[in-house]
């Protein structure tokens, strides 16, 4: 039977999936074709960006097998990640576990389906700018930083 942190992280990751794609098949309708970018404050945006890399555009255009290798670490990371899941008893941990699951799904999908992942949000600030990133990305992001908060704030009994 499965208990309830597995059923949250699980309920978690399938939701964020689930929003990501859809906010990658909003952005594509929006901004891809053709590509534009829409100022929507005076520090964010919404722009196109195929992203064949990881983090920051990192490895992208190495090979055409570059798109295969990313797929295949990430679903190790969903395994693993997976395996820690079910064997959590902690809320917090499964909260962050179930964003970063569902944060890697999202991106495999995109790799799966068009070899690059759907990058849309644009942020910056006095001419400086993150790296475009997507829903997914901030899952992930979100959920890596809860497991360092709970790797520090909580005591083994």
């Amino acid at each position: 039977m499965i208990a309830r942190a597995q059923a949250l992280g699980l309920g978690i990751a399938l939701t964020i999936v689930a929003a990501d794609q859809a906010s990658k098949i909003w952005a594509l309708e929006l901004l891809f074709d053709p590509p534009r970018a829409v100022e929507v404050t005076s520090f964010f945006n919404l722009v196109a960006v195929w992203n064949s890399g990881v983090s920051f555009g990192f490895l992208a255009g190495y090979s055409d097998t570059m798109p295969y290798i990313l797929t295949g670490f990430a679903a190790a990371v969903v395994a693993g990640m997976s395996i820690w899941l079910m064997r959590t008893r902690v809320m917090l941990v499964a909260i962050a576990l179930g964003l970063i699951i569902g944060g890697a799904l999202g991106n495999i999908v995109d790799r799966l389906r068009f070899k690059a992942v759907i990058d849309f949000i644009d942020l910056h600030v006095a001419g400086y700018h993150w790296p475009a990133f997507n829903l997914a990305d901030s899952a992930i992001t979100v959920g890596v930083g809860l497991l360092l908060l709970d790797g520090l704030l909580r005591r083994e009994e």
